[in-house]
């Protein structure tokens, strides 16, 4: 069964996680979004969703439980087909609006970064990147996305602390651009995923390369030292004591 699914709204394709209450990131996920972005970047519609079947996750993550039993070599495979699906999205060529209709934490939060637009539901949905909590850093891909998205002590805040922040913070720091009601995500997502898609579509791609290609530029030129020091910390006896430790509470 996939675990992510597509469906059409005048020409706006809305991509939603579907994989249980938590979407867990794990390899069939991220082969089965690879997959729904390849297909939506091939096909007519103007502009993308990315949303969660649910209301309570947009994603928590990757799946602890199920990668902390892999080995070196086919956790770096996972690792790297992740990187590469985050890249893909960050530049995908046409508008994308990321519709946060429930907690967007760690990999969840790195999903939604490399979308252009971010909406929120106000309440107690959260949103933070935790990686060093884990004893890992963020991933290489999702650090530059996250420095050219927020201010420079923002974005230290958000790295260095591992915390989880609310949704008015979140839009002071410029994490998301707007908290709505959460009836009114979805609704206002396609609203604005259609006023972009409404723009001279050659235009707004020769805007978005322009901005997203010197980002794409700085992390292809590191990434494969970047994933190879990953790999290291993640199997490194510190970082192993906390992600087993956060796989018995997952």
């Amino acid at each position: 069964m996939k675990m992510v699914q597509i469906t059409y709204q005048d020409q706006i394709a809305v991509v939603e996680l579907a994989r249980g209450i938590t979407n867990a990131i794990n390899l069939q996920l991220v082969n089965d979004l690879h997959t729904s972005l390849q297909e939506v970047k091939n096909s007519p519609v103007k502009a993308v969703i990315l949303t969660s079947s649910n209301e309570k996750f947009f994603s928590i993550g990757l799946d602890i439980p199920d990668l902390y039993e892999l080995s070196r070599k086919k956790f770096l495979y996972f690792y790297k087909r992740f990187n590469r699906m985050c890249i893909n999205l960050y530049t995908l060529p046409k508008p994308t609006v990321a519709a946060i209709t429930g907690h967007a934490v760690a990999g969840g939060c790195i999903l939604a970064l490399c979308c252009d637009y971010r909406f929120i539901a106000e309440g107690h949905k959260l949103m933070g990147l935790n990686e060093i909590k884990l004893g890992v850093p963020i991933p290489y891909p999702a650090y530059c996305v996250l420095l050219d998205t927020v201010e420079a002590r923002f974005a230290r805040e958000i790295v260095d602390t591992g915390e989880f922040f609310p949704p008015e913070r979140l839009v002071n720091m410029g994490l998301v651009d707007r908290v709505l009601p959460l009836k009114d995500v979805i609704p206002q997502s396609i609203q604005k995923a259609q006023s972009l898609g409404a723009l001279p579509q050659k235009a707004f791609t020769i805007i978005k390369k322009g901005r997203v290609e010197p980002v794409e530029a700085q992390i292809l030129n590191l990434l494969k030292e970047k994933e190879k020091l990953f790999a290291e910390c993640w199997f490194s006896h510190e970082a192993q004591t906390q992600l087993k430790a956060a796989r018995e509470k997952f």
